[in-house]
Parts: structure tokens; sequence; C-alpha cells
């Protein structure tokens, strides 16, 4: 850059005055600001498969807690999976809303139990839940289990009761599923796709 001595002593006296200026407290004051944190920096990042429908749409579930994912941990945030095959990190509305039924006061989070004619739901454990589940289904299984057909061929078949299976499930789970509704002889296997 060339100056002209006429320039340079422009320039100096420029910053000569504003240096002063500053120094005798005619200065902005500081701008008191601060980065906003980013609310997913702290928080747990799970991976799930979305409830509603056949899809299998892939979530990341993040919350703030003890790290499991339970009542102790808060879930605050849902989003698509990106890295997930199916859906490539976007959701369907039922999908983006789900936050709202995981935080919904109507969710039923333990089994209930209404005996037959009362109007009133009981609440009981998982392990009772369970437990009535096996002897019903082993009472109905002996009870309707089909060894031969009329022409005396074994068939080994249990039509009282189908099984309703999650259609989300992965490959291994549903030939796990298969296979056990198949060694009880049920024939009467769908899933949640059709529904």
């Amino acid at each position: 850059m060339n100056f002209s001595r006429r320039q340079f002593f422009k320039i100096c006296a420029g910053g000569l005055a504003g240096t002063t200026a500053a120094a005798l407290g005619f200065m902005p004051s500081v701008a008191m600001s601060n980065v906003r944190e980013y609310k997913l920096l702290r928080s747990k990042e799970t991976r799930n498969t979305c409830t509603y429908c056949s899809v299998g749409c892939g979530l990341l579930m993040y919350s703030m807690g003890d790290g499991a994912m339970n009542a102790k941990s808060a879930i605050f945030h849902v989003e698509g999976d990106p890295d997930h095959p199916v859906n490539r990190g976007a959701l369907c509305p039922k999908g983006a809303g789900l936050l709202d039924y995981i935080h919904s006061n109507s969710r039923l989070r333990y089994p209930e139990y209404r005996a037959p004619g009362s109007d009133k739901w009981q609440r009981i454990s998982w392990d009772d839940a369970f437990e009535r589940i096996a002897r019903l289904m082993k009472a109905d299984r002996d009870a309707n289990f089909i060894e031969k057909n009329n022409e005396g061929t074994t068939v080994n078949r249990w039509l009282t009761t189908g099984m309703l299976c999650a259609s989300a499930a992965s490959n291994e789970t549903g030939m796990l599923t298969q296979k056990f509704t198949r060694s009880l002889g049920m024939l009467a296997v769908d899933n949640q796709a059709r529904v």
C-alpha cells in the first residue's frame, strides 16, 4: 500500500484519537452474552423402534437421569434415527408425536385385571399377569388340543387360541415367535401389519 505523507498522519491521528477516547471511558460496554448449551449435550441416547404401525421406523430417544429407560429417567426428546435403513431419520406425524404418548396421563404402565362381572380394574403385578396368562393358555390347550384328525393322521393342532405378534420386530424375533406358536400347535398366527 502506498500512502502519502498527509494520509499517514490522518491514519495515525485517527488511531490516537480512538485509543484516547477508549482510555477515557468512552467505550461501549461489554456485551454479556453466552452461547446457549445444546439441549442434547448431556443426555443419554437410546435407540428404539416406533410402536405404532408395521413399518418399524427407528427412533432416537434422549433422556436425563440414571441412564436406564425407566420411570426415573425423563425422556425429553424423540427424533427419527438417521442411520436406520427403514426411515433414514424421517417420522410420520404419529411417530413425531411419541413424546406426548410417553408422557400421557392415560398411558397404561402396569398390568390390570378385571374380574368377570366386575366394573372395576385392579392393578396386579407382572408376575401375577404372566402366571395368569400361562395358566389360562395351558387350561385352554389341554381342553382343546387335537392330536389326530378323523382319519387318524397326527395333526397336533390347537385351534381355539391364536397369536397376534408385533410386526416391527426383527426377523430373528419373528422366527422365534413362529417356532414358539407352532410348537404349541397354534395355526392362527397374525401380526400387527394387517390390523
